[in-house]
């Protein structure tokens, strides 16, 4: 039971590589990267030990002395992508401005990286040392905010869930297949706002839901896409309503 209890819960719970053996060929780091490569390149089910060991011109027994296990490559993966983001700023003032710009670079990263969304869905909240420098900076942006920690903690989880939301949409509007922005098709693609926004219209305009018609009508005409702007928009409408005078 004791050992148990003592047994490293995580790949960075213990030594990158034991101290008897051969000199190491290569690091945690070298292996990561070309993971990530790996997965952006040909998607995540792509990512395994043989695959992996077949790009760095290795065997899959040699990856084993330094990750433990595909979960383990994995966590090194996204935890890589976490320090991706640039936290050596200094706070600017307005801790609103801050945690947007934040926000920003979280949806940047998930938009480099797809398959990051979906593999944090299957594996949970498993923290590395970058997500944890991650969460200490926006709570450290968060401290002249109002609220609890409690709210602050859900303020942090929002963002990060908008970002992934903003980042999958831009995703499926540039799927492969898809008219590209300049091709005359892209106008009347399913996926374009102004053709949601046209169909939208139609059926209000059959009389059959009027709630949806008095929406549209008061709201005049859509302004053009914009995604930036709309997440933006949002997050500095949630994020202070979420900590100022909230329920604890």
């Amino acid at each position: 039971m004791a050992d148990r209890e003592t047994r490293p819960t995580t790949v960075w719970s213990r030594p990158e590589r034991g101290a008897r053996g051969p000199a190491p060929e290569r690091s945690r780091t070298q292996i990561t990267a070309a993971a990530l490569a790996l997965a952006d390149a040909e998607g995540l089910a792509a990512v395994s030990m043989r695959a992996l060991a077949q790009r760095l011109g290795t065997g899959p027994a040699s990856l084993y002395r330094y990750v433990g296990s595909r979960d383990e490559l994995l966590d090194l993966m996204a935890d890589a992508v976490a320090g991706e983001l640039d936290l050596s700023g200094a706070a600017g003032g307005d801790w609103l401005d801050d945690l947007v710009g934040l926000a920003l670079q979280s949806r940047d990263a998930h938009v480099r990286h797809p398959w990051l969304a979906d593999l944090n869905d299957r594996r949970g909240e498993v923290l590395g040392p970058h997500a944890i420098d991650y969460l200490d900076h926006a709570l450290g942006i968060l401290a002249p905010a109002p609220g609890t920690a409690g709210q602050k903690l859900e303020a942090i989880g929002l963002l990060g869930g908008l970002a992934v939301l903003f980042a999958r949409r831009e995703a499926a509007a540039t799927s492969p297949g898809d008219p590209s922005p300049g091709d005359p098709a892209a106008a009347t693609s399913p996926g374009d706002p102004a053709a949601r926004a046209a169909r939208l219209a139609a059926v209000a305009a059959e009389g059959r839901h009027p709630h949806l018609l008095a929406a549209l009508t008061a709201a005049g005409a859509p302004p053009p896409a914009d995604r930036d702007a709309l997440f933006v928009r949002l997050l500095r409408r949630l994020l202070p309503a979420m900590l100022d005078q909230g329920e604890p």
